[in-house]
């Protein structure tokens, strides 16, 4: 037990011990270099200070039990145990002695603490420095061939030209992207598994299914990487020719035409009820598992027509497989320069986009999501992507909003924006 001077004596034992080290900690706070070796460090030094307090190891003490133990045994009558007082030779020297060692176990006990909690330190540290040391997994919450997919995997490629490992694409798909999303959720913490998604399946998701994780919580954001606007098209044997075509024939056919949807709540399933609301048309929606099957059966004409991202449609407008209406941005595409905006051909201040973004499971250290921003920074910068995104109508997030705090903003002020939105129009999950 500590005697009262022993607690008056604890603040100078360990500013004694502190200035022992000193170099140790500054040379080793300096190899760290980072906040979660900072914050070990600091555990390490209060764990060294209370060994230091509890076992006087200030001003050179150089106690050692195996080499003490006869002095103690001399100093307490030649007793291995504390002796009755009376046959003790030196009763001050005797206790002092015999309360080091018992204490012993104690002291080696500290000492491992604070051996592991350096390990900890060191080897939190080499895993970030090292990272990547193997290849990096990309879910896509939806199927190939969609819009999602395309740009993981060109974003993919440049990615494994910076970091030095392959970045490779799995398709998740299903429930408007929620269960890729849980995936990368469930996945271990060590940057290892990345989650691309869009608008719908990081944000939209959240007001329409009971999910078994926190979108805003369980998941660290990486960067806004962009935003393109989505396109009305239609099957090539419809009779409309033009947008106001469009909504006249919906109008005089009335429950009888079918829209394809990427999932119930997605964007161009809110997207189609503000079109209804705008045109006053009602038409059916047909839910699939992503665009690319749609878009096979619009191909097919077993659905009438999609509102979906525009990077869906670029290789089937330009065959002249489906017909372009409009485009729900407010400027025209510089890839598709004829298709009009939805404001120009009819539908006045009519506007939709879809953003993408890129996550982490939670918990992900600090410096390899420092590590991933920045390559996919500069990913972006490079005039090749530059060139595909307008190719594809996506717009590159400017550089000032590219960060992750920017992207943790704006997916919580989409939710407060779009959520009670979803609750208010009733849209059920299938």
């Amino acid at each position: 037990m500590l005697t009262t001077s022993r607690y008056l004596e604890a603040p100078r034992r360990l500013r004694a011990f502190v200035r022992a080290h000193a170099t140790s900690l500054v040379v080793l706070a300096a190899l760290v270099g980072t906040i979660g070796g900072w914050v070990v460090l600091a555990m390490s030094v209060a764990v060294a200070g209370l060994h230091a307090v509890l076992f006087n190891i200030d001003q050179g003490s150089s106690f050692k039990p195996a080499r003490h133990r006869p002095a103690a045994r001399r100093a307490c009558g030649g007793h291995g145990a504390l002796a009755p007082l009376p046959t003790q030779r030196n009763p001050t020297q005797c206790n002092r002695y015999m309360s080091l060692i018992s204490k012993e176990p104690m002291r080696r006990l500290l000492t491992v603490m604070v051996a592991i909690l350096l390990g900890l330190g060191w080897s939190g540290m080499g895993a970030a420095q090292n990272y990547p040391a193997r290849a990096i997994t990309m879910i896509v919450p939806f199927p190939a061939g969609g819009a999602t997919d395309t740009l993981a995997r060109f974003l993919a490629e440049k990615m494994r030209g910076i970091l030095g490992q392959p970045v490779i694409i799995e398709n998740i798909a299903g429930a408007a992207g929620s269960i890729g999303v849980g995936r990368a959720v469930r996945s271990p913490a060590d940057g290892y598994t990345l989650s691309i998604g869009t608008s719908t399946t990081h944000m939209l998701t959240g007001g329409l299914y009971a999910l078994q994780f926190d979108l805003l919580k369980d998941l660290e954001p990486i960067i806004l990487i962009g935003s393109e606007p989505l396109l009305i098209v239609g099957k090539k044997s419809l009779p409309a020719d033009d947008l106001k075509g469009l909504i006249a024939y919906l109008k005089a056919n009335p429950d009888k035409t079918s829209v394809g949807i990427a999932g119930v709540g997605a964007t161009g399933h809110l997207t189609g009820i503000s079109f209804q609301k705008a045109t006053g048309t009602r038409f059916q929606f047909v839910p699939y598992r992503g665009n690319a099957p749609a878009m096979q059966d619009l191909l097919a004409e077993q659905i009438d027509f999609m509102i979906e991202p525009s990077s869906n449609f670029k290789s089937l407008v330009g065959a002249g497989s489906v017909k372009p209406y409009a485009i729900t941005g407010k400027t025209r595409l510089p890839s598709s320069p004829d298709i009009p905006t939805a404001d120009e051909a009819g539908l006045p201040d009519f506007f939709a986009s879809l953003w993408y973004g890129l996550w982490v499971p939670k918990d992900t250290p600090k410096e390899i999501i420092a590590r991933l921003n920045a390559t996919t920074v500069q990913a972006l910068a490079d005039p090749s992507v530059k060139q595909r995104f307008e190719e594809l109508g996506i717009e590159i997030t400017p550089l000032a909003q590219q960060s992750p705090e920017a992207l943790r903003a704006f997916q919580k002020a989409e939710a407060e924006r779009w959520w009670p939105i979803i609750k208010a129009a009733n849209i059920k999950a299938e």
